[in-house]
């Protein structure tokens, strides 16, 4: 009998979906495939829903007024959430949604593994806002929705900090007393389920890479490192929090403590207003004093010393770091672009690989502005690849293993 599952992936105004059909089969690896994906976007003001089938097309592009749902404030998710689960419901006909799989950033130290939803499991996640309190929310809001709207509907919560637990202890730790370990202040990393999905994607297109020593590079609005070996996670660029490691589009990246110290007694600031600082104007837009966005930016380039800086900011930062991550790997076989900018950025790539030949990488120009699949030379001591990521498919594998 077919069934389906729908992966969602929440941002704090932002909802992205896919909806897989699963045929009969065992767990994880039950045969399916991707009838539509989407986005609502514009969630609390003025919600968009856009929806296309697995060739591209269109399958809906809505606007509404919050204001008509009487959802807004804490319930911005409810009205869009009933409006995509009333077109699964048409799209999917007698087809059963067996479940719905969450994107849920912070799992802290417990949850390292897919779980079901149940109220007290909510009531755990939530008690972890303090750790990602800027995006926490945004990913249990859907939840909530759901648990509301349809309270017997099987719910997952996948995490993003779980494919980091095979990091070593010392990978983990910070060098705070030790009371804040027990706390749970330590470094978790992100991006997790990205992370799974290119593991799980060069085992397959690239064994070697796969068994051996590879960075991979999730670099779009935010970004980090993952420095695998044999597919498991050994070290990251994002710690404690999505602020550290690379500088991204609005964020600062890795930040010497005492900047914020400075901020607190010469410039008297309170929490909320470095928190908006370090969270919405730093990074590419700080920098470059106009737009968080690559693409804005390349097209400044030529004309804006500001622009100029932050971009080559961006690619200093990202072979710097990335030095560390073939420190934690003692070597290097393979390097892995992927997310917005890591797929569709040539220029980026080019720059930043530029800044790496002292790590026997060779870029191959053509390949990287043809956006092939390997880009280096055959004759690179690194292998350098592009593969686009695909959290929902992680999610639903999730889903599938958790209720198998």
């Amino acid at each position: 009998m077919t069934r389906a599952v729908l992966a969602l992936n929440a941002g704090s105004s932002s909802l992205k979906f896919a909806l897989f059909s699963i045929e009969k089969g065992e767990g994880a690896t039950a045969p399916s495939h991707r009838i539509a994906s989407g986005e609502l976007e514009g969630i609390g003001t003025h919600p968009h829903f856009i929806a296309h089938d697995a060739s591209g097309h269109t399958l809906v592009d809505e606007r509404w007024d919050p204001a008509t749902t009487g959802q807004a404030g804490d319930d911005a998710h409810h009205g869009p959430m009933a409006t995509l689960m009333d077109w699964v419901g048409r799209q999917l006909g007698d087809v059963d949604l067996m479940a719905v799989g969450h994107r849920v950033v912070h799992g802290g130290p417990e949850f390292i593994a897919p779980v079901r939803i149940t109220p007290d499991i909510l009531d755990r996640l939530t008690a972890l806002t303090p750790f990602a309190p800027l995006h926490q929310p945004g990913s249990l809001a859907p939840i909530r929705a759901l648990l509301a709207q349809k309270p017997d509907l099987p719910q997952v919560a996948c995490f993003d900090t779980g494919f980091h637990h095979t990091m070593p202890a010392v990978a983990q730790a910070q060098a705070l007393p030790r009371e804040y370990a027990a706390r749970g202040v330590r470094r978790y990393g992100f991006h997790g389920l990205s992370y799974e999905y290119i593991a799980s994607a060069l085992h397959d297109c690239a064994p070697r890479l796969s068994e051996g020593r590879a960075i991979v590079a999730h670099i779009g609005s935010g970004g980090s490192l993952c420095a695998m070996r044999g597919g498991r996670s050994v070290d990251t660029t994002m710690g404690f929090s999505v602020l550290d490691g690379l500088v991204m589009g609005t964020r600062c990246g890795h930040l010497d403590p005492g900047v914020i110290l400075y901020m607190l007694r010469e410039e008297g600031l309170g929490a909320a207003e470095i928190e908006n600082i370090l969270y919405h104007r730093s990074g590419l837009l700080g920098v470059s004093g106009v737009s968080a966005d690559m693409r804005d930016l390349h097209a400044r380039a030529a004309i804006s010393p500001e622009v100029t800086q932050a971009l080559d900011l961006f690619t200093y930062r990202f072979a710097q770091e990335a030095g560390a991550m073939m420190a934690a790997l003692q070597g290097l076989d393979g390097l892995v672009f992927t997310a917005g900018i890591g797929e569709n950025d040539a220029i980026i790539r080019a720059a930043i690989c530029a800044r790496l030949e002292w790590a026997g990488i060779r870029l191959d120009a053509q390949a990287n502005a043809a956006h092939r699949d390997i880009i280096s030379t055959p004759d690179s001591a690194v292998e350098v690849r592009v593969i686009p990521t695909d959290e929902e498919t992680t999610i639903r594998r999730h889903v599938l293993m958790c209720l198998a």
